[in-house]
């Protein structure tokens, strides 16, 4: 039995790269999972799936920036495979600009993608963890969120943004027994990376990262929270 059995994790941003990686060992250490992404990209973590794995999941297509279809999403979800224990909140956009010339549109997108996505599909699924009181939140921010890098300065204030949100979160629900922690990653071998490093060289891959958010998902102790965990290669 794996360490996720019986077990229901929503997933956000699951076409590709870090979401896609997370969504497939959730789902192989048991787990169900309902993964979404923006419907401009073909495939999904489904494609990685075995038939039989396949049945206890579900895709859809989801602009976690927009308030309702972040509502019709958890509605999907609910209807299908009920009420999630894990919220892994990883969908999000990165744009290589100097600050000096960045449009103030792909600034907003910047940021909403990245964080008031986190935000929204966290408030939609918190008044069931918040009834159970019980689940676990995992934000993916970066060592962008860390650190300041030239040209992508609306990524670095997106990902600064998840880990205060990450923090407050912790706060907040500490007594309802929802635990909420962030990963920040660095170089990770995925397109996102090619696109707002171009000529990096990656220091990890997408599976890598997805372990630990397996560890935050399952061995993590309850009393680890608020905690944003450094996987920098």
């Amino acid at each position: 039995m794996g360490k996720l059995e019986g077990r229901l994790a929503v997933v956000t941003g699951t076409s590709r790269g870090i979401g896609r990686a997370i969504a497939s060992h959730f789902v192989r250490a048991g787990a169900r999972v309902a993964g979404c992404a923006r419907g401009t990209r073909a495939g999904s973590f489904l494609d990685d799936l075995t038939v039989e794995e396949r049945r206890r999941c579900v895709h859809a297509t989801c602009n976690v920036y927009v308030q309702g279809e972040v509502a019709r999403f958890r509605d999907e979800v609910q209807a299908t495979l009920g009420e999630p224990d894990l919220v892994v909140n990883n969908a999000g956009i990165v744009a290589r600009e100097s600050a000096l010339t960045l449009a103030l549109e792909t600034w907003s997108e910047v940021i909403a993608s990245n964080l008031t996505g986190t935000f929204l599909v966290t408030q939609a699924f918190l008044p069931a963890m918040q009834s159970r009181r019980n689940g676990r939140i995992i934000n993916l921010s970066s060592i962008a969120g860390r650190t300041g890098t030239p040209m992508l300065s609306a990524y670095c204030a997106a990902k600064h943004g998840v880990v205060g949100l990450t923090r407050a979160l912790a706060e907040e629900l500490r007594d309802y027994g929802i635990s909420v922690n962030a990963i920040c990653p660095g170089s990770v071998a995925t397109e996102m990376l090619e696109q707002g490093m171009p000529g990096a060289t990656p220091n990890m891959t997408a599976d890598e990262v997805a372990r630990v958010a397996l560890f935050l998902a399952t061995d993590a102790p309850p009393a680890l929270t608020g905690a944003c965990i450094d996987v920098f290669g």
